[in-house]
C-alpha cells in the first residue's frame, strides 16, 4: 500500500482533554440518535399522516444509511483527514436533523433520516480514529478510551430517556432539533481543538470504488434484510434474498480486497485476532443488549403502564452502571490485565442479567427483577466495550485507523440491526404460539403472553452472549507491555503493539 503522509502525531497535544470532550459529545449524539426518534414514533406517525406499513421507515431509513456507508465513511477520513470529515460529518447531521424537524410529511422525514444516517456513518469512524491518534500514552488512551466506551454503551439508553422527555414535554420534532446546537457546537470545538491532519492532493492514495460498491452494497443489504424481516419474517423472499445478496457482495468484496493495492479495507485489519475477536465479541453483546431495550421498553410501558418518560428514566441504573465500569474499573484496569480478562467476564455478567429476566413475570417488580438485571448488564458491558473499542484501533497506522475504526462501528451497526429483528421475530413467534391455545381476547392472557415471548427470546440474547464470551476468550489474547500501567516509554509500547 502507498504510504499517506500527515503531520507527526509523535507531540503531545496540550488540548487533548478538551478535544476528547468534542469526540465524546459527537459520539453521544451519535448513539443516542439510534433510540432517541423510538420514543417519538408514535406522535411523528399521527403528526405526518404516516401508515402502519411505512413507519418502520422513519428507523430503517437511518441504518440502512449509516450501515451501509460505515466502510467508505472510515476510509474517506483515512484519505481526506479525519478531522475535515469530523466535522463534515458533524454539519451534515446537523443539516439533516434540522430537515427531519421541519418534515410535512412521511418522505421528507424519510430523506432526512436517511441524510443523518449518511452523515452518522462518515463522522462515527473518524471520531474512534481521531481519539485513537490524539491519545497515544497508555495510561491517558485508557482514561479516553473508557470515556469513549461508556458513551457508545450508554449512549442509546440516554437516548430513551431523552425521546421520552422531549415527546411527552416540547414535541416530536425536538428529538430531531435537539442535534443541530449539539452538532454545531461540537463543529466549532472540532475546528479550533482538533489537530490538523489534511493529507495533500499528491499524497493521497485512490480510492477503491469496486470496493466501496461490494462493501458498501453487501453491508447494506444484511441491514435492509434484518430490517425488513422485523415485518415481514425471516422466511420472507425479500429477506432472504437480501441477506443471500449481501453475503455474496461480501465475499466477492474479500476476494477483491485481496488483490487490491488500495483497499477500501485492508485484510491484515481484520485478520488481526484481537480486532476480529473485539468486533465479534461487540457484535454479539449488542445484539443481546438491543433486545434488552426493546423488550422492557415494551413491558414497561405496554405490560406495568409506564409513560414513556419513566420507561426511559427506568434505564438509568444501567446508563450509570455501564458508565462506572468503563471509566472506574476497565479503564485502570486495561494497563495492567490481559484485555480478556476484561471482556469474557464483562459478557458472563451481562448473561448473568439476561439469566435473571429469564424469571420475568406479568406482576414482577421494578426493583427485585428489572433493577438487578439492568446493574448486572450495565456493569457487564462497560468492561466489553472499552477494551473492545481500544483493540480496534491499537497498533494501528495512522493512515489506517479511519479503516480499523469503520469495523467495530460496522460490527455494531450490524449487530444492532439483526439483535432488533431476531429477537423481535422469536419474541412474536412464541407469543403467538401460546396465544393460539388460550383465550386470546382476554387482556390479562394477553399480557401473560408477551411477556412469555420476552422470556423465551431472553433465553435466546444469553445464549448469544455466552457465544461471545467463548469467542473472546478463543480470539483476544493482547497483553499490556511491561510498565505500561505506569506510563513508562509508551512510543516502545506502540511499536511493540504493531
Amino acid at each position: 500500500m502507498t504510504p499517506q503522509h500527515a503531520p507527526d502525531d509523535t507531540a503531545v497535544d496540550p488540548r487533548r482533554w478538551w478535544a476528547l470532550a468534542v469526540i465524546a459529545i459527537a459520539q453521544l449524539m451519535i448513539v443516542l440518535d439510534a433510540t432517541i426518534v423510538n420514543i417519538a414514533l408514535p406522535s411523528a406517525q399521527k403528526d405526518l399522516g404516516i401508515s402502519d406499513a411505512n413507519r418502520q421507515w422513519v428507523i430503517t431509513a437511518y441504518l440502512l444509511a449509516f450501515g451501509g456507508l460505515l466502510l467508505l465513511g472510515g476510509r474517506l477520513g483515512d484519505l481526506y483527514g479525519r478531522k475535515r470529515t469530523f466535522i463534515i460529518g458533524l454539519l451534515g447531521f446537523a443539516f439533516a436533523s434540522a430537515l427531519g424537524g421541519m418534515a410535512t410529511g412521511g418522505g421528507m422525514l424519510f430523506a432526512a433520516r436517511a441524510l443523518q444516517g449518511a452523515f452518522g456513518a462518515l463522522l462515527a469512524p473518524s471520531a474512534l480514529s481521531l481519539l485513537s491518534t490524539t491519545f497515544s500514552d497508555p495510561r491517558e488512551r485508557s482514561t479516553a478510551f473508557g470515556v469513549f466506551g461508556a458513551l457508545a454503551g450508554g449512549g442509546a439508553a440516554i437516548g430513551l430517556i431523552t425521546g421520552g422527555l422531549l415527546t411527552e414535554y416540547l414535541n416530536w420534532r425536538w428529538c430531531l432539533y435537539v442535534n443541530v446546537p449539539i452538532a454545531l457546537g461540537a463543529a466549532i470545538g472540532a475546528f479550533y481543538l482538533l489537530k490538523r491532519d489534511h493529507i495533500a492532493k499528491d499524497h493521497r492514495t485512490p480510492l477503491d470504488l469496486p470496493g466501496a460498491f461490494l462493501g458498501c452494497g453487501g453491508l447494506l443489504a444484511i441491514v435492509y434484510g434484518t430490517a425488513e424481516a422485523v415485518t415481514r419474517g425471516w422466511g420472507d423472499w425479500l429477506v432472504l434474498t437480501s441477506l443471500c445478496l449481501g453475503a455474496l457482495l461480501l465475499v466477492v468484496f474479500v476476494v477483491v480486497e485481496r488483490r487490491s493495492p488500495h483497499a477500501l479495507l485492508p485484510i491484515h485489519l481484520v485478520a488481526d485476532r484481537n480486532r476480529g475477536g473485539g468486533a465479534l465479541s461487540v457484535g454479539l453483546a449488542i445484539i443481546g443488549m438491543y433486545g434488552l431495550f426493546l423488550f422492557l421498553t415494551f413491558y414497561l410501558q405496554g405490560v406495568k403502564g409506564y409513560s414513556p418518560v419513566m420507561a426511559g428514566v427506568s434505564f438509568l441504573p444501567m446508563t450509570a452502571a455501564i458508565i462506572l465500569s468503563a471509566t472506574g474499573i476497565a479503564s485502570r484496569m486495561m494497563t495492567r490485565v490481559p484485555s480478556r480478562n476484561l471482556v469474557v467476564p464483562g459478557l458472563l455478567l451481562a448473561a448473568a442479567g439476561m439469566a435473571w429476566l429469564t424469571q420475568l413475570q406479568v406482576d414482577s417488580s421494578y426493583a427485585t427483577m428489572v433493577l438487578p438485571a439492568e446493574v448486572l448488564l450495565g456493569a457487564g458491558m462497560g468492561l466489553v466495550f472499552m477494551p473492545t473499542m481500544s483493540l480496534s484501533t491499537l497498533g494501528v497506522a495512522p493512515s489506517e485507523t479511519g479503516a480499523a475504526s469503520a469495523i467495530i462501528n460496522s460490527a455494531q451497526q450490524v449487530g444492532g440491526s439483526i439483535g432488533t429483528a431476531l429477537l423481535n421475530t422469536i419474541a412474536a413467534s412464541a407469543t403467538a404460539t401460546w396465544l393460539a391455545t388460550r383465550n386470546a381476547a382476554d387482556q390479562a392472557v394477553q399480557a401473560e403472553g408477551a411477556v412469555h415471548g420476552y422470556v423465551v427470546a431472553t433465553w435466546v440474547a444469553l445464549g448469544i452472549l455466552l457465544l461471545a464470551s467463548v469467542i473472546a476468550f478463543v480470539m483476544i489474547d493482547h497483553r499490556p507491555a511491561p510498565g505500561e500501567a505506569e506510563g513508562k516509554d509508551a512510543e516502545a509500547t506502540a511499536r511493540a503493539a504493531v
